[in-house]
């Protein structure tokens, strides 16, 4: 008897692996030929391509980069915010079998020159549409070995950098190395990921399929394409399914509003933080269910969901908030609730058809059912490892192909799996566990509460449990107010010995709060100012 899941992807995970594409390209590829009049892409600039225009685009950029010395193996550092000309190079090095180093125009030089200094690309891109890649850009504009291309209808500046063949690469170019995605990780110290064609295809086919996506979907691509998140399960998975995408290069609450009125926009993807911030605006706006653009589909990713931004977004929009979960190294994807099978909790769903899963205790043995454990993950979307870093890609996978999440989770009666934390983020106070999400999300249930992190800081010998919070609009919360607040929510132990407030929490270009900054000694002079 066909599974649910199967009846979703329309066959078995194993027929539809052997099915994929060989390159991501070649998806667009095949749209263009069966439907080139459909509409592919449009960015915050007003620049249009369907679906033939977007493959004839791919094709000019992909001899334009052969001309300017890019080969097989390459890795193309592209510094950008989301622009139809960086679809357009992501898909031309695609079709090259070239690696696309995506990253954020937004991040620091020094940021930057750490990654180019591993990576060692043949060109760095710079996509001047946007500001933040124009200011770097200006650093090294009309020096040696630099040109500005028009590539795919905008204007590139490009760094000719030499660079030594090294012997992995042909190797690597052999096991269908697609893309290098640099983490930000849990420390700050970024890794290159080796994503593959195959790990990303498969996303891109399975996670559409679960979602319902369709070609008659308009998707509202503000996820940075920097970020797995938004280069996998959003661009790529839409190009699978032939659907149209609506870029913005920045996420800003009422620009998000007037563009999906403005473009019918059936799908929106986004981070925990994303939905906050467009519920915040709406109760300033004065805005209701009635006035929101008619959606198909809400998913949420790349962070836990708080339950009371779940609740919140899904009044406001009158529909479900789905939600889903992974990492860098899975492509991203490795659970997601399926969209015809919503769920009231913050679950993240069910694993992935075609994943293996297991739960495992600090000793390295299988938890009871219903307890928490660290997950391990095996499938079609890991990862092949760290590039140039055989020590960190051992201790993330095992020698049977699981990858270690570092994240605790528990799996319901449904299979459904349940987000307890990170395990380096567990925080242990006086011998007590406490979870962050629990505690992040009683504190989220005060109405002057739009964001909150929290964290364990050492203390006399122990680990104090820390939460920092950044103020709904218009907010005067005190730190006597929440703490009155959560006192009969939280048992003792798990209860904030400190509220510390930011006007901004740190974040990721994707949205994802950088908890690692948030990090400082208690009860010093620049804590208290903080």
């Amino acid at each position: 008897m066909q599974s649910n899941d199967d009846r979703l992807l329309g066959q078995s995970p194993q027929t539809l692996i052997d099915g994929l594409p060989a390159r991501v390209s070649d998806a667009l590829m095949q749209h263009a030929v069966r439907n080139a009049s459909a509409p592919a892409v449009r960015d915050h600039l007003g620049r249009s391509l369907n679906y033939g225009q977007f493959a004839e685009a791919v094709h000019a950029a992909e001899q334009q980069l052969r001309e300017a010395g890019v080969r097989a193996g390459d890795r193309v550092m592209l510094v950008n915010e989301n622009c139809v000309p960086l679809l357009v190079a992501i898909l031309a090095l695609s079709e090259l079998s070239a690696w696309p180093v995506v990253v954020n125009a937004r991040m620091a030089e020094a940021e930057l020159d750490r990654i180019r200094l591993h990576c060692e690309p043949r060109l760095v891109l710079y996509f001047l549409d946007s500001l933040a890649a124009a200011e770097h850009w200006q650093v090294f504009s009309g020096a040696t070995d630099t040109t500005v291309l028009t590539l795919g209808a905008g204007d590139v500046g490009v760094r000719r950098l030499p660079v030594q063949a090294r012997a992995e690469e042909s190797s690597l170019v052999d096991a269908g190395v697609f893309t290098l995605i640099y983490t930000t990780g849990t420390t700050g110290d970024p890794k290159g990921v080796m994503l593959t064609h195959r790990n990303v295809l498969f996303v891109a086919a399975v996670s559409s399929a679960l979602r319902g996506l369709r070609a008659s979907d308009r998707v509202y691509l503000v996820l940075p394409v920097s970020h797995v998140f938004g280069l996998a399960a959003v661009f790529l998975a839409s190009v699978y399914v032939g659907a149209e995408l609506i870029l913005a290069d920045r996420f800003e609450p009422a620009t998000a509003m007037a563009t999906m009125h403005a473009h019918g926009i059936t799908g929106v993807f986004g981070v925990p933080a994303m939905f906050a911030r467009l519920v915040d605006h709406a109760r300033a706006a004065g805005l209701g269910p009635e006035d929101m653009p008619p959606l198909r589909f809400m998913y949420s990713g790349g962070a836990p969901l708080d339950p009371t931004i779940k609740e919140k977004t899904e009044a406001l929009f009158n529909m479900p908030l789905l939600n889903a979960y992974g990492m860098t190294e899975s492509g991203p994807t490795i659970c997601q609730v399926r969209y015809n099978e919503p769920l009231t909790s913050c679950s993240v769903g069910r694993l992935l058809p075609g994943l293996e899963a297991r739960l495992l205790n600090a000793e390295g043995q299988p938890v009871a059912p219903g307890e928490v454990g660290e997950l391990h993950i095996r499938g079609p979307n890991i990862m092949l490892g760290y590039y140039r870093n055989p020590q960190a890609t051992a201790s993330a996978l095992d020698a049977e192909g699981y990858l270690n999440t570092g994240d605790l989770v528990r799996l319901d009666e449904a299979g459904n799996v349940h987000i307890a934390g990170r395990s380096k983020e567990l925080i242990i106070h006086s011998g007590f566990n406490v979870y962050p999400p629990e505690v992040e999300g009683v504190i989220c249930k005060h109405p002057g509460v739009l964001l909150c992190a929290v964290v364990g800081q050492q203390h006399d010998g122990n680990e104090e449990v820390v939460a920092w919070v950044q103020r709904a609009a218009g907010s005067n919360l005190s730190e006597a107010e929440l703490q009155a607040f959560v006192r009969p929510l939280l048992t003792a132990y798990k209860r904030p010995s400190r509220i510390l407030f930011m006007e901004q929490l740190p974040t990721a270009p994707s949205g994802k709060v950088l908890k690692h900054k948030l990090k400082v000694p208690l009860n010093t002079p620049d804590q208290r100012r903080a």
